[in-house]
């Protein structure tokens, strides 16, 4: 017989994609709050997602230098993004197209950048930048590939580790820009 923790587990595997799995993820807010109502990615928006064809949001690095640390504990809390290490003034890149929908300074991730996809389906969030481009402010639109801001080490990032906290989620009907289900950025960015 197997036990609960085993049966468990499999029953998962079995019932659920593994897109899904490696997704799954709680309602985050941003600001570091976590609310208590869970949600499962779908795997709908990973697919949407995979063929938007996202830019790895630094310049100059290769999806072999990415590193998946969505998973990993950041105090009580999951990390819910990836950090893409880079030298200090690297530029930082809009992952797609849309709209910068929030410039934001807050103590956890310092300078940030909250842009809101084409469709305004996504977030994509930029912390502890140096600074922003020029021409940066909320509303302003921007493509794929253009240079938002630069690689820091604002907000609690080491000093001595500047580094883009890139997270993408899916946003809630309320379009708030501070909040939305966490997407693990790294099974996207990782295929190119």
């Amino acid at each position: 017989m197997l036990d609960f923790s085993t049966r468990t587990h499999l029953l998962l595997a079995l019932t659920l994609p593994s897109i899904v799995l490696s997704v799954a993820a709680a309602a985050v807010n941003t600001h570091g709050a976590v609310p208590p109502a869970q949600a499962v990615v779908d795997a709908a928006d990973m697919d949407i997602l995979e063929h938007r064809n996202l830019a790895i949001p630094v310049q100059g690095i290769k999806a072999k230098e990415l590193r998946d640390n969505f998973e990993e504990g950041r105090g009580k809390r999951r990390h819910d993004a990836i950090d893409i290490v880079a030298p200090r003034g690297t530029p930082v890149l809009a992952a797609g197209d849309g709209r910068i929908a929030k410039l934001f300074t807050s103590a956890a991730g310092g300078l940030t950048i909250y842009q809101f996809d084409a469709d305004e389906r996504f977030t994509y969030y930029y912390a502890h930048l140096d600074r922003y481009a020029e021409g940066i402010k909320a509303g302003v639109p921007v493509k794929r590939g253009d240079v938002i801001g630069y690689v820091g080490t604002t907000g609690n990032a080491p000093k001595n580790t500047p580094h883009l906290h890139f997270a993408i989620f899916r946003l809630g009907p309320e379009k708030q820009w501070w909040k939305g289900i966490a997407l693990n950025p790294y099974p996207v960015l990782a295929r190119q």
